[in-house]
């Protein structure tokens, strides 16, 4: 079967589309990827708010490293996500679809690729308060751990 899909043929990489800030999100999508050195969970995200940005898809991996199952763990409960499948430490793929929380997110170019950073989250109840934030300009540097 074949599919069309616009800009394939382009070997530029648009780095516009790259979102970079503080977002309400949805999750769209997410599954489990193993690989030897670095499993991780990929998860595909779809901005509520702020409103320019709305509708707008952006994906990120979470990994499931013994080193960074501290992020993972972060991203799971501010997101809302089952506590009891939590402590018995699974992850369903399922229960995460439509999940809302607020995402901090940056690119990094490594070797010419562009990557999306999943740097910090927080509850949903929370997007009030951090959105008047940024747009505020407070100047503040603040650590992922503020967020």
């Amino acid at each position: 079967m074949k599919r069309h899909i616009p800009g394939l043929h382009s070997r530029q990489q648009d780095h516009e589309n790259l979102l970079e800030g503080l977002f309400l999100v949805r999750v769209d999508a997410a599954s489990y990827r193993w690989h030897p050195q670095k499993p991780f969970l990929s998860v595909r995200f779809v901005v509520l708010e702020p409103e320019p940005f709305a509708a707008q898809s952006l994906s990120g991996r979470l990994y499931c490293t013994e080193r960074a199952l501290w992020k993972l763990n972060w991203f799971l409960r501010d997101f809302g996500y089952d506590p009891d499948l939590l402590s018995q430490d699974q992850v369903d793929e399922k229960a995460l679809l439509n999940l809302r929380g607020v995402l901090r997110t940056s690119h990094l170019t490594l070797n010419g690729r562009s990557f999306q950073n999943l740097e910090a989250f927080a509850p949903a109840a929370e997007w009030e308060e951090l959105s008047c934030q940024v747009a505020g300009g407070t100047g503040e540097q603040r650590s992922g751990d503020d967020l």
